[in-house]
């Protein structure tokens, strides 16, 4: 390891972008990575003598501080049989790298290793997350299909051998049409060489920016590392960055306590002229039954809002829990700062810092006089916080009752969102704060409080900057699916780096970091809000088994087509609709049950098929498919405009209580979920709000589609798969 570290910081000194060659390849030897046998010839070197011990044919390299990318300049030479081969190739290669007035330190001639499978194996630093680790099939593999796999470092033997598994070639590590195969548990040896705990990554993690080892000619389980691309990283200004020190979760919700439990609440900002945001959070509070002290603070004014004023937050009769800011932006650091240890959480919901480069400096000064005075910051360019149990809320007509989602929002009117969209859908929540710039508290110390709180159950993230990444990837990889995150990323189109030194540095982007961190952490990664409301919802009311992981499912309900597009959905996100066995078929076809009516799964019923008996023809067909004890899930979709004009009898509500008997009868047998189609009238609008309410008061998750509810059902899979390891 001091020898690899010396390796590194002699190039740093003598102002080398990345370590030569053979230094390259010391290195990948230090960590066990072999790697051919070579010689460095030097002006003066006996080419004969110094080429005895190694084996032809023979590849030559230059070996030069102002050449990096040697292949493209015209500094390597291969398929070399003899020593005067080598000469002529030297004398060649010199003279190319003169003309290009490239310094020469000598050149590398090492044995070329028989054709076999290429790999490359590669790492990179990601700005958020830190070290990161790809593997992939090397030529046109990676240069054009881009078929690659990530993780964050260090990784786990279990995701070595996941990356393997998600390369779309490979088929081809196992010896497809005609290669000899290569093994794989000494290629994940060789990963976690490389991206281990106690791998070359992580061990060098301040010193090395980027690696390459590409090719890796692989023949069963002889690996070797041909050529090394390392990239040394600038010294680090500040030292390695020392970790995140965990506190019991106990003491974690303690100290959040007065921020989602206040006692005292003081508002900044309310006005007696006119209805500020300020005003209006004040009647919020009232409407929504806070029954605390509420001080509006103002320098001149008795009374706001019928509620006795003070001028400072040094002057309320008793200590503030929440301070609400909303006045000027340069005016608010003093103010905190005077707060003097009297201010436990202030919420700063003004704009005009960071987000505007010209106010990067006054929120760096937020910051710091915030603790000055005493007390922690939430925000700036926030709106608020949403905490039932609390009777705290910023958005109006919020449900009072407490749930179990916790929700950290760097969006304010996405967080208002999110909380009037899911509480149409049945949503519940423990607490929604909204972050804003993160300025003082990050979403990284809010996730920690989430985690630990015993009334959250289910977390939500919408994040565009995680600020402390390295440490969001160690909290989420200890919760390790105990409580489903769900991750809703702003911003991810942006471009990760704008020029990079190395394959793994080019082809690795923002995205691959944050589905790295997705699979290693049993988080979910979701494009939309609806995904994320889809997720919560599944989260929210089906228990993870994680003894049983889903991934058979069957499907219930009318509309032929729309049952085959839905097997089709399923299929995509990796769980099954598959046919029964002949058994539960025969039970079902023993039903008689009307003409048209398809009992293979999908089991798709027509309408004339859901009107029997009012709709309890469900009971009995249900009780069929959860006795076969094959389903993992069961998803119950009806299509409401087919029953328009259809009898007078709705069946509906006979139809989703059959499903929820049978459900409870079978208890932890099997999730059950809901689809309510419409075709977008309004008189089905309503009628489709009637049901889902009817369901979710049974405490069924009820979808719009069936692809909603392949993707929430897929969400949950993932994370009971993760835990089933």
């Amino acid at each position: 390891m001091n020898d690899a570290a010396a390796l590194v910081r002699r190039a740093r000194e003598a102002g080398r972008p990345a370590l030569a060659e053979p230094d390259g390849k010391a290195l990948l030897a230090a960590f066990g990575v072999r790697v051919p046998r070579s010689v460095v010839i030097r002006d003066g070197t006996d080419i004969t003598s110094a080429l005895r011990d190694v084996p032809a044919p023979f590849a030559v390299k230059v070996v030069s501080p102002d050449v990096l990318h040697k292949s493209d300049a015209g500094g390597v030479v291969l398929g070399l049989s003899s020593a005067d081969d080598v000469r002529r190739a030297l004398d060649a290669m010199t003279a190319r790298m003169n003309a290009r007035g490239a310094r020469i330190d000598g050149f590398v001639v090492e044995e070329m290793q028989a054709p076999a499978t290429e790999i490359v194996v590669g790492a990179t630093r990601d700005p958020q997350f830190g070290p990161m680790l790809m593997v992939g099939l090397g030529g046109i593999f990676v240069e054009i299909l881009r078929d690659v796999a990530f993780r964050l470092c260090p990784i786990k033997e279990r995701d070595a051998r996941a990356m393997l598994d998600e390369l779309r070639g490979a088929a081809l590590l196992d010896g497809a049409r005609g290669r000899t195969a290569v093994d794989r548990d000494a290629l994940v040896e060789l990963l976690m060489r490389v991206g281990g705990p106690n791998g070359l990554v992580m061990k060098l993690a301040d010193d090395v920016a980027e690696l390459d080892i590409n090719p890796l000619i692989a023949a069963g389980r002889d690996l070797v590392a041909v050529d090394a691309r390392v990239i040394v990283a600038p010294a680090a200004a500040n030292g390695p960055r020392a970790p995140r020190i965990r506190e019991e979760e106990r003491a974690v919700v303690a100290r959040f306590e007065p921020l989602i439990n206040p006692s005292t609440i003081a508002v900044l900002g309310a006005s007696t002229t006119s209805t500020t945001i300020a005003n209006t959070f004040i009647r919020r509070l009232r409407a929504f039954g806070y029954a605390g002290a509420i001080y509006p603070i103002h320098p001149t004014a008795s009374a706001i809002e019928d509620l006795p004023c003070y001028r400072s937050l040094a002057e309320t009769p008793q200590p503030v829990d929440y301070a609400y800011v909303a006045i000027g932006a340069r005016a608010i650091p003093d103010v905190l700062r005077a707060a003097n240890g009297r201010v436990r959480f202030a919420q700063v919901i003004s704009s005009g810092f960071g987000e505007v480069e010209e106010s990067v400096a006054l929120e760096a000064e937020l910051a710091a006089k915030a603790r000055e005075g005493g007390c922690r910051l939430i925000g700036p360019n926030c709106l608020g916080l949403y905490s039932p149990r609390g009777g705290v809320t910023f958005p109006a007509d919020a449900p009072r009752d407490v749930g179990s989602i916790g929700v950290i929002c760097q969006s304010g009117g996405l967080g208002t969102d999110i909380i009037k969209r899911g509480s149409h859908r049945g949503l519940r929540f423990s607490v929604v704060v909204t972050a804003g710039n993160c300025a003082d508290l990050t979403p990284v110390d809010l996730i920690e409080f989430l985690l630990a709180d015993p009334v959250t159950r289910v977390i939500g993230l919408y994040v565009e900057d995680i600020k402390d990444g390295r440490g969001f990837f160690e909290l989420l990889e200890a919760n390790a699916g105990r409580k489903p995150v769900v991750i809703l990323w702003g911003g991810r189109t942006r471009q990760g780096r704008l020029a990079a030194a190395s394959h793994t540095g080019a082809i690795a982007g923002n995205r691959d970091a944050w589905i790295a961190l997705s699979k290693q952490t049993c988080s979910v990664l979701v494009d939309t809000v609806d995904q994320f409301i889809d997720a919560l919802l599944a989260f929210q009311f089906l228990p993870l088994r994680r003894w049983k992981p889903t991934r058979r499912v069957v499907l219930f309900g009318n509309g032929g087509g729309t049952s085959v597009l839905a097997a089709d959905a399923f299929a995509e996100r990796g769980l099954d609709v598959l046919p029964f066995a002949d058994a539960v078929r025969a039970k079902l076809a023993a039903m008689k049950l009307p003409p048209g009516t398809s009992i293979a799964n999908p089991i798709d019923a027509p309408v004339a098929t859901l009107q029997q008996d009012d709709g309890r023809v469900a009971n009995a067909i249900l009780d069929v498919v959860y006795a076969s004890g094959l389903p993992d899930a069961v998803v119950v979709h009806i299509n409401l405009a087919a029953f328009v004009g259809r009898g007078d009898v709705d069946p509906i509500d006979n139809l989703i209580e059959a499903a929820v008997e049978t459900h409870a009868k079978y208890a932890g047998a099997a999730h059950l979920v809901v689809v309510l189609r419409v075709d977008g009238s309004p008189e089905l609008d309503e009628r489709r709000r009637h049901y889902r309410q009817h369901a979710l008061e049974r405490r069924i998750p009820v979808y719009d589609e069936l692809v909603e509810a392949a993707d929430a059902l897929c969400a949950v899979s993932v994370v009971e798969r993760y835990c089933e390891v």
